[in-house]
């Protein structure tokens, strides 16, 4: 109830603040329903550009996007006045990149890296959950995605090394 009374607070007026705008996951968080997996899809298009470039500018990337995600996530939750609110989406951003970090192109790879991202971010598997429980501030908002993200990736990497094992 909690979260349904926090995600009637938002309105699209909240977007005109630009940093808002970016943790609110360019609107994407403002889904009524499922909002991080609307944000996390959001973020897949950006995965296409991101591997455009060599590893180290997409790792480049996926630094800032968690360094500065603290930041934009703990001023949107005090604006909000709520301690991650569902709206705030830029974690999934951040975490469903760090996932597809080492994936190869591909929408095979695109989709699977979704699919396990969200799985570890709704489950949250321990120290995902310990972490989302205790960690608080922009600092939480962000961690128990990095973790997901973690996760995501080594196994979605494990899965491209059985494939490519697989098709020798």
């Amino acid at each position: 109830m909690g979260e349904d009374k926090a995600m009637r607070r938002l309105q699209w007026k909240d977007l005109a603040h630009p940093v808002h705008f970016l943790a609110l996951g360019l609107g994407s968080g403002l889904s009524p329903k499922a909002p991080g997996t609307m944000g996390t899809l959001m973020a897949v298009p950006f995965v296409l550009l991101w591997q455009q470039l060599p590893l180290w500018g997409f790792a480049l990337v996926v630094l800032l996007s968690c360094l500065i995600g603290v930041w934009l996530c703990g001023v949107t939750a005090r604006n909000l006045g709520v301690h991650d609110h569902p709206g705030i989406v830029w974690d999934e951003f951040a975490g469903y990149w760090l996932t597809m970090l080492f994936a190869p192109s591909g929408w095979q790879w695109l989709l699977l890296g979704f699919v396990l991202f969200r799985i570890f971010d709704i489950l949250k598997p321990w120290p995902i959950g310990w972490v989302d429980r205790r960690v608080s501030g922009g600092l939480g908002i962000m961690l128990d995605d990095i973790l997901a993200g973690i996760y995501a990736g080594g196994l979605l990497l494990l899965m491209v090394q059985a494939s490519a094992w697989l098709m020798n």
